[in-house]
């Protein structure tokens, strides 16, 4: 999983830090598009590891349309 550097200075490095910061989400939160298919895609990267991509790559749109992303920069790399 690629580093993400959030606006509020935390960084999620790896699948575990992905499901850390999923679960502190809110309700409403957990309720808009973005971040169902973020958690839908980390969970399904849980059991079959070759969409961890997918699941990479869905969590950092979330974030993006979130607009809690330090840099667009991360998504350079890939």
């Amino acid at each position: 999983m690629k580093e993400l550097t959030l606006s509020d200075g935390r960084t999620i490095e790896n699948v575990g830090g992905a499901a850390d910061y999923l679960c502190s989400l809110t309700e409403e939160q957990r309720g808009q598009n973005h971040w169902k298919v973020a958690i839908r895609m980390l969970n399904v990267a849980l059991k079959e590891p070759t969409y961890l991509r997918a699941a990479t790559m869905s969590l950092q749109t979330a974030v993006i349309l979130e607009g809690t992303l330090a840099s667009a920069h991360a998504l350079d790399s890939h």
